[in-house]
C-alpha cells in the first residue's frame, strides 16, 4: 500500500505476465475449497450459487460477477419466500408438544383437525401457494372440521394476503371446514383488525396457544385426545 502511494512509478513498467502473476496468485489465496466443499455437504444451493458466481466472475469480470452472485442470491431468497417450508403437526408419543411429522411419521394427529405451519410472512407473493394448500387439505377424506394454523412463523400478512384469507375463509365455511389460528403474534392480529379482518374471520377462531385451541376443539366435538404422557401410562 505504501508503494502504490507514495512510489506508484516503481510498478508501471512492470511486464504484464508479471502483474497477471500477481493478481493470479492473490485470486488463489481467496479460493476456499473447504468451505466450498462444506457447502456442498451442507446448503447444496449455495454450493449452486458459488459455483456460478465463479465463471461469472472469470468470464465476465469481477464487477460483472459479482453482480450475476448478488442477482441469483436475491432470486433464492424470493424463491424461498415464495415456497416456504410447510408442514402438518402431531403429537409424538413420549415427547411433549407439536411436531413435525415429515420428521417424526409417527406423530398423531387428532381426528377431523388438521395443524398447519406455514414457516414465512404472507404476502403477495406466497399467498396463492398457502390457499392451495389449504384447499388441498380441506379436500382430504375424511374431510377435517378445523384446519388449525399455527401461525407463530407467520410475522406478517399484507393486504394481498388478508383478502385470500377473507376469501378462503368463506370458501371453507361453506363445505363445512373452519379456518382457525393459533399462536398469531399481536403486531399481526393488530394488522388483521386494521384491514377489518376479524370479523369475516370469526373472532372466536383466533387463540393464544395450540393447546387451548385443541381443547376448544375436543369440547366442541366430543373428540378425546389425550396427552403423551396419558398415552404413555395408558400403554403401561
Amino acid at each position: 500500500m505504501l508503494m502504490l502511494v507514495f512510489a506508484p512509478g516503481l510498478l508501471r513498467n512492470l511486464p504484464q505476465p508479471t502483474l497477471a502473476a500477481v493478481v493470479i496468485a492473490a485470486s488463489l489465496s481467496l479460493a476456499d475449497l473447504p468451505g466450498t466443499m462444506r457447502l456442498w455437504r451442507q446448503r447444496r444451493v449455495e454450493f449452486l450459487l458459488s459455483i456460478t458466481a465463479f465463471p461469472g466472475v472469470a468470464l465476465l469480470g469481477v464487477l460483472q460477477g459479482i453482480a450475476v452472485a448478488v442477482a441469483l442470491s436475491i432470486l433464492n431468497v424470493f424463491r424461498r419466500a415464495w415456497w416456504p417450508y410447510q408442514t402438518i403437526l402431531g403429537r409424538v408419543p413420549g415427547l411433549p408438544g407439536h411436531h413435525d411429522r415429515q420428521q417424526h411419521p409417527n406423530a398423531e394427529e387428532l381426528p377431523g383437525l388438521v395443524i398447519f405451519r406455514f414457516d414465512a410472512p404472507l404476502f403477495f407473493a406466497n399467498a396463492r401457494t398457502f390457499r392451495d394448500q389449504i384447499r388441498r387439505l380441506a379436500a382430504a377424506s375424511p374431510q377435517p372440521h378445523w384446519i388449525l394454523i399455527a401461525a407463530e412463523p407467520i410475522t406478517d400478512v399484507d393486504t394481498t394476503a388478508a383478502d385470500m384469507l377473507s376469501d378462503l375463509d368463506e370458501e371453507l365455511n361453506a363445505n363445512g371446514t373452519s379456518l382457525v389460528f393459533a399462536e398469531l403474534k399481536d403486531p399481526v392480529r393488530t394488522k388483521l383488525e386494521r384491514y377489518e379482518l376479524i370479523g369475516p374471520l370469526n373472532p372466536d377462531h383466533f387463540f393464544p396457544t395450540l393447546d387451548t385451541a385443541l381443547d376448544t376443539f375436543c369440547q366442541q366435538t366430543g373428540v378425546h385426545w389425550a396427552t403423551p404422557k396419558q398415552t404413555d401410562t395408558e400403554a403401561k
